[in-house]
């Protein structure tokens, strides 16, 4: 092979790897997301529930473990934020990554790719000043 067909190998293996790991990325985010619906399915069952014991049997793995109603809400509770934590980071990276392959591909950036939700603060503040 000559050095530009070779040339043209690598740059194709490295778009290649580059848009695996978008995918990647992406399948990622869709599995916390489902574990974080499940999570919330969970939360309602528990809010929900007519028995009045105060313990609920709780999976782990391939056991079921008595645990109280509190507990598991605040460990429920805990791996919420845990989930949404990486859901945040994740989509962060996808953001970087789909940049990158769009370089190595020469097409254009994305616009308003970058974009933020305003944070609760911002979202008051606005609303306090729209109210006078």
């Amino acid at each position: 092979m000559d050095a530009g067909c070779q040339r043209v190998l690598e740059y194709l293996t490295e778009v290649e790897e580059v848009a695996e790991d978008v995918l990647t990325t992406k399948q990622q985010i869709v599995d916390l997301d489902t574990k974080r619906n499940r999570n919330r399915e969970a939360l309602n069952a528990l809010k929900t529930e007519i028995s009045d014991s105060e313990k609920v049997k709780v999976c782990f793995g391939s056991m079921f473990i008595k645990f109280s109603k509190s507990k598991t809400k605040e460990m429920i509770h805990k791996d919420q934020e845990q989930l949404d934590k990486e859901i945040n980071d994740l989509r962060k990276a996808l953001k970087a990554k789909v940049n990158c392959l769009n370089e190595m591909q020469g097409k254009p950036e994305l616009r308003g790719y970058n974009l933020s939700p305003l944070s609760t603060d911002e979202i008051k503040g606005i609303n306090s000043l729209l109210k006078r």
